[in-house]
C-alpha cells in the first residue's frame, strides 16, 4: 500500500469520527442527517482504498 494511499485511508477515517461524534451530540435533524452522510463517506471511501489495494496486487483474478 502506497504511503499516498494510507494518508488518505487515515484522513478518511478522520472524516467518519467527525461525522459520527457530530451525529451524535446533534440536536436538529438536518445536522445529523449531514454528520451521518459524511461518516457513510469516510467509512466507504476506506473501503473502496482498500478494495483498490487488494485489485492491484491480484489482477488476474479481477479483470
Amino acid at each position: 500500500m502506497s504511503p499516498n494511499r494510507v494518508f488518505f485511508m487515515i484522513f478518511s477515517g478522520l472524516i467518519a469520527l467527525v461525522g459520527l461524534l457530530g451525529a451524535g451530540t446533534s440536536v436538529e435533524g438536518p445536522f445529523t442527517l449531514f454528520c451521518l452522510s459524511l461518516f457513510l463517506f469516510g467509512v466507504f471511501f476506506a473501503l473502496f482504498l482498500v478494495k483498490r489495494t487488494f485489485d492491484e496486487i491480484d489482477p488476474a483474478h479481477h479483470g
